[in-house]
């Protein structure tokens, strides 16, 4: 089983870095077999979106299609779709995901995904057939959990995402909140059964 972790810290070795790397333990803990890349989307060049829908209008019957920009995510794009579980990691900036994560998110979406009819027609469904399972890790350095509604539009991106895109379907998430005061020891073990969740 190929576990693949998109991580779009800005700092690695903190904490979305180390809850990350805990829900890989718990997935290889579950299944031995597991194999994991840890793609951090900061070590690449990755450019912005053009918005020319080149790819949007390309052939509906390849599973990628060629972006116009030539850059670091060439090689991620396979590296996705071959992918049998995913596990997205982002900081919550401003109330959602991080710049760096939002650029892949968007890249992303017309290569992989071809225009579809849910809910409407034109909507993005993905290209691909092979259904995988995704988690979803965030943090955030003030806001608390029980006021997690108030500042946390990343989940709902990155789960829409999981949808039409990467054809997955998000079994869990975690919201490490209010780290600054609270640390992360209280969230170690959810980032473990969370990573259980992916491969059972």
């Amino acid at each position: 089983m190929k576990i693949l972790s998109i991580i779009g810290t800005y700092r690695k070795g903190k904490t979305i870095d180390t809850l990350v790397s805990r829900a890989v333990e718990g997935a290889m803990a579950k299944n031995s077999k597991v194999t994991v890349d840890k793609l951090y989307l900061i070590d690449k060049r990755i450019e912005y979106c053009k918005n020319c829908m080149t790819c949007r209008n390309d052939d509906s019957d390849k599973e990628i299609v060629d972006c116009i920009i030539s850059d670091d995510l060439d090689a991620v794009f396979p590296m996705v779709q071959e992918a049998d579980a995913l596990i997205f990691g982002s900081p919550i900036n401003c109330g959602t995901v991080t710049a760096v994560m939002k650029t892949f998110l968007e890249r992303t979406c017309w290569t992989l995904a071809k225009p579809g009819d849910n809910p409407l027609p034109g909507c993005p469904e993905p290209r691909g057939t092979k259904k995988r399972k995704a988690i979803i890790i965030l943090s955030t350095g003030i806001i608390p959990p029980d006021l997690r509604k108030h500042c946390d539009d990343a989940t709902s991106l990155i789960e829409s995402n999981c949808q039409c895109c990467f054809n997955a379907k998000v079994v869990g998430t975690l919201y490490a909140g209010a780290v600054e005061v609270k640390g992360r020891s209280p969230y170690i073990d959810d980032a473990f059964k969370l990573g259980e969740m992916l491969v059972t």
